[in-house]
Parts: C-alpha cells; structure tokens; sequence
C-alpha cells in the first residue's frame, strides 16, 4: 500500500510540474519590474524547455535579447541563458526565481528582485515550437547545415515569434528580430516589430509558403532584402539544464 500510495504521489508531483512547465507557454510582455511600472517594451515567449526575450525603447530602437533553457518545479523557476547581446558573462549563468501564475498574469520574486508579466497570447498552430535551421538553399542547391556551436535558433508561441543568431561556445550574440506571426492554410506572415541590426525594417511584413514534412518546416518566400529564400527548419532539441 505505501509503494502504491508513492507511486501516485510521484505521478501526481509530475504531472503538476508539467502543467506548471506548459502553463508558462505563450507570449508575456513586461509590465513592472521592481515595483515599478516597465519603462521599456520587453516581450518574452516559452516553449518546450526553451525562452527567449527581445527589448525595444518606443517603436523601433532594440535595446536588448536574451534567452536559454528553463525548467520548473512546482513553485520554483530555473533558467539558464543560452545568449545575451549586452553580456557574454551572462551566457551559462543560473537564475533560480520563485514563481506564481494567477489567471494571465505571471509573477517572478528573487533576492531584492521582482517582475509582473501579463500573457499577450497562448495560441497554437502547426508552426508552434523551437526550430533550429538546418537548411538553406543556394544556386539551385539546398545545402545542408550541421548543428554546431553556432546557430540560428526561432522559436514561436502565442502569436509571437523571434529568431536568434549566436554561438553557444565562444558566447557570441549576432542579431535577433521578433514580432508577431500568423500560420494558416500553409501561409505564414511575420510582421517585424524590432530588429537588431536594421531598425527600418520595423513595421515590415513577410510572407512565406510553408509546408511540414517528416517533422521539418519548410519555408519558402522572399527575405526583408526582398532576395528569394527556400529554408529547411528542424526541431531544436533542448538540452537539460546543468547545475552549477
């Protein structure tokens, strides 16, 4: 009777944590930091083990993205980044949060740190997920790329989406753009609300043919330079956080 009554605790223990793991998934944008009202616009996305966040000052000036892997347990929040573009010390570092969800808003209390975030968004499409590029066509040919240390990761959820481009060995952050996205009926449309090297393409949107086969999303249009693109995204396996 004691082994049963374990084993259903330890079913019930997992299956709270992974409800409070998929409960987090969505778009959150910041509104108070410190108990302070945000001054910034800061949009941050969850899924399936991985975030990613993108800072912007008015309509077009990007300040900031930042990004990694994150777990849960019950009442307490593990991340560990991935990428920074202000700080390569950073990258590798451990942040443990307690946290609370009530209805779409989303609480963080650390030592002499606290954030309110409120959910912008939880929809789901056949696009929603964490794609890493592993293909991209050129002179007629698609050449494969091979998952290394350098990568080019984008993640959508909850009618958000960001791209990111880094390297996860030397630490290195080379550009990032985010903003809203639709996936329906095969047509996929971005509309570019910051981006990091090239703030004129703000305000732009992008429409792509896409299609799912063996898993992997193919992705075909036009760039924001206007050049022709066929792409080949694949899942992005997250690693497990390691402790420190």
């Amino acid at each position: 009777m004691k082994i049963l009554f374990s084993v259903i605790a330890f079913s019930i223990f997992q299956l709270v944590s992974a409800q409070k793991l998929e409960s987090l998934e969505g778009s959150w944008e910041l509104i108070s930091e410190n108990k302070k009202p945000a001054e910034l616009t800061t949009v941050r996305i969850y899924q399936d083990g991985f975030f990613a966040e993108g800072t912007k000052k008015g309509d077009y000036e990007f300040i900031d993205a930042k990004g990694g892997k994150y777990t849960t347990e019950s009442s307490s929040y593990t991340e560990q980044f991935e990428f920074s573009s202000q700080s390569k010390e950073l990258v590798g570092s451990l942040t443990n949060l307690v946290f609370e969800i009530t209805n779409d808003t989303l609480k963080f209390e650390g030592e002499r740190f606290s954030q309110i975030w409120l959910k912008i968004g939880d929809e789901k499409t056949d696009l929603t997920g964490v794609w890493i590029i592993t293909g991209r066509e050129k002179d007629s040919e698609m050449q494969e790329r091979e998952i290394g240390d350098r990568k080019t990761i984008k993640i959508l959820s909850g009618s958000r989406f960001q791209w990111i481009a880094y390297n996860s060995a030397t630490k290195e952050f080379f550009a990032t753009g985010g903003g809203t996205f639709s996936a329906n009926y095969g047509r996929y449309i971005e509309n570019i609300e910051f981006f990091s090297k090239d703030d004129f393409r703000v305000g732009a949107s992008l429409n792509f043919d896409y299609q799912i086969l063996n898993e992997q999303w193919h992705h075909r249009g036009k760039s924001s330079n206007g050049d022709p693109i066929y792409e080949i995204w694949s899942p992005y396996e997250v690693d497990e956080i390691t402790k420190e």
